[in-house]
């Protein structure tokens, strides 16, 4: 199963995000299996014309996420952990709405607050 990723040098995401993005999505989507090596940082930066620091970003990013696992000098991989990023966000979550509690603030506000900061987060360009 191959990884198909492009950059697109116009796009107003830049280009570590993208390939981030594409890797994730494949992963999440079924199109790379749990298990699957990805290139090596170097190969892949190569493949697409990017400096290596820019995949390494995009590789940190995912490892964070628990969308892949890097296993030292054998390679990075598709993790097994379909969950995680609903699992560490369903964490945050509750840590925000307990802290928002102890700050006083109702319902409504802490929301209205988790609100707008997620749009600014999506409304971002990277």
């Amino acid at each position: 199963m191959p990884l198909s990723i492009t950059v697109d040098p116009e796009a107003p995401v830049a280009p570590y995000e993208q390939v981030r993005a594409q890797i994730a999505e494949q992963a999440r989507g079924g199109g790379l299996p749990v298990g699957h090596r990805l290139p090596t940082v170097r190969g892949l930066a190569g493949e697409l014309g990017l400096a290596a620091n820019t995949v390494a970003k995009a590789y940190r990013a995912l490892e964070a996420d628990g969308v892949i696992e890097t296993r030292g000098r054998n390679g990075s991989f598709i993790a097994a952990g379909g969950d995680t990023a609903a699992r560490e966000a369903a964490a945050a979550a509750r840590s925000y709405a307990q802290r928002a509690r102890r700050l006083g603030l109702d319902r409504a506000a802490a929301l209205a607050a988790a609100e707008q900061a997620v749009a600014a987060e999506y409304d971002r360009r990277d």
